[in-house]
């Protein structure tokens, strides 16, 4: 039984530790950051986004880790099955706008000396400018882009963690954002349409263990000409009361069970294969471009296999219709993460 959490109240009590774990449809609980009981290398906060569409995508990650932030960038060109990445960072100040945003309506911002990077926010539209300097060989990057935000729910996860019950995972994810703008790289000019192009947020916030692993897939797009995405995952923390696995159809969430990602040991741009403990969820996954990092950075280090491809398969509906699912432009991963 997937504890659904509907009801709005804070996250942490005053002993830090999770006032309800479980799912939701929102941003139910108030991230109540001032409660965090665990030590400030254990803080983890981000919000990232990625746009894509068959022929290219560009993810961003807005980030505190630790006690530093990071902007990490980077551009997949899947006609041509490359991808460019590049990051900064600096040390984290008092400055309110070092702070990482306490929900995701509200604004961030990074400023580094070669990079500027703004999310500004309504509940209708998020836009996000970014300028880095010297991004891939001397070319710089810019990208200029408006995301209108469907009426829709979201993927709201809650979990703890059996090693300290200081520490926790809150994690919001929204399907089916849709995209208009560009994005250049050096003299080339990317366009995104709202026609073909869709994008993701993922808002994270959470005090971990010093190592961790966790499994995401996510994809957007249209079925039969109606919005569809979705959200799936697992790997750390305590999920014992609700998986962050569901389907986004026309705007409504139709919620999952378990799944399994069976990665190919011998290459990850070998086909992968989903399975279900429901049997609503069954992809095949034909891999273009393996976006691998492992650079370790200070004392943090994290080993990144972001793969970008296309599921075949079916979805089911929570009332059994049956999508079939052909061809859609998504991407799974496997990120191990260690602060020590």
């Amino acid at each position: 039984m997937q504890n659904e959490i509907k009801t709005e109240k804070t996250l942490l009590d005053e002993k830090g530790h999770l006032n309800e774990a479980g799912w939701a449809r929102d941003l139910l609980l108030k991230y109540n950051k001032e409660n965090i009981h665990a030590a400030i290398e254990d803080v983890k906060e981000w919000d990232y986004y990625y746009t894509g569409n068959d022929s290219y995508g560009l993810g961003l990650s807005m980030a505190n880790l630790g006690k530093k932030r990071f902007l990490s960038v980077h551009f997949m060109d899947y006609e041509n099955e490359k991808y460019y990445m590049n990051f900064s960072s600096y040390p984290i100040s008092e400055l309110e706008s070092d702070q990482m945003p306490l929900n995701s309506l509200d604004n961030a911002a990074f400023d580094n000396k070669n990079v500027q990077c703004r999310y500004t926010r309504t509940k209708e539209n998020h836009s996000i400018e970014l300028k880095f300097e010297n991004f891939r060989d001397g070319e710089d990057l810019e990208a200029n882009l408006t995301l209108s935000i469907p009426k829709t729910d979201s993927m709201v996860i809650v979990v703890p963690f059996d090693e300290d019950p200081t520490l926790f995972y809150y994690n919001q994810k929204i399907n089916c954002l849709k995209a208009n703008g560009t994005v250049e790289l050096g003299d080339k000019t990317y366009p995104f349409s709202p026609e073909d192009s869709f994008s993701v947020l993922d808002w994270g916030r959470g005090a971990w263990p010093p190592t961790s692993t966790w499994y995401w897939g996510s994809a957007s797009g249209k079925v039969d000409g109606v919005d569809f995405g979705f959200n799936i995952g697992y790997g750390f923390g305590n999920t014992s009361a609700a998986s962050e696995n569901l389907l986004i159809y026309e705007g409504k969430a139709h919620k999952l069970e378990d799944i399994k990602f069976h990665i190919p040991e011998s290459s990850y741009l070998e086909p992968w294969t989903f399975t279900s403990s429901d049997g609503r969820f069954e992809m095949d996954f034909t891999p273009i471009v393996d976006r691998h990092s492992n650079t370790p950075r200070g004392k943090y280090a994290s080993n990144q296999h972001q793969v970008f491809g296309k599921f075949n398969g079916k979805a089911i509906l929570d009332d059994g219709t049956v999508l079939k699912i052909c061809d859609f432009m998504g991407f799974a991963e496997k990120i191990v993460n260690s602060y020590l």
